[in-house]
């Protein structure tokens, strides 16, 4: 019995900081929070706006339209999103997003929204 609190004690801690630290770990069909929302929103307009147009219409990068997107594999922009395209100025963003995040961001962008709230 001490055997399995021992590890019962070095497993929780263990398990707590796994679920903490890795978000992304989260059910695929989690939305982010209100608050992160607004965060990947500001990072959609800012960053990726500062290749892909303000209005997302293209200009270093392609457009990032809803007509533009509507034929492209949801799989694929989500890669994309995170690993970037090597050989182009498209960066990875896997170090500032999880893959349910590009997923609801692609969401976002086929959806042609701008404020998911409404």
């Amino acid at each position: 019995m001490k055997h399995a609190a021992r590890l019962a004690h070095l497993f929780f801690p263990t398990c707590l900081a796994a679920l903490l630290l890795c978000p992304g770990m989260a059910a695929a069909t989690d939305k982010p929070t209100p608050q992160r929302q607004q965060t990947l929103l500001h990072l959609l307009k800012q960053d990726c706006g500062s290749c892909h147009g303000m209005s997302m219409k293209g200009g270093l990068g392609s457009p990032l339209t809803a007509a533009s997107l509507a034929d492209k594999p949801d799989d694929s922009l989500v890669a994309t999103i995170l690993y970037g395209r090597p050989g182009t100025a498209m960066p990875p963003w896997q170090a500032f997003m999880t893959e349910q995040e590009a997923q609801w961001l692609v969401e976002i962008l086929k959806n042609a929204q701008t404020n998911p709230a409404q």
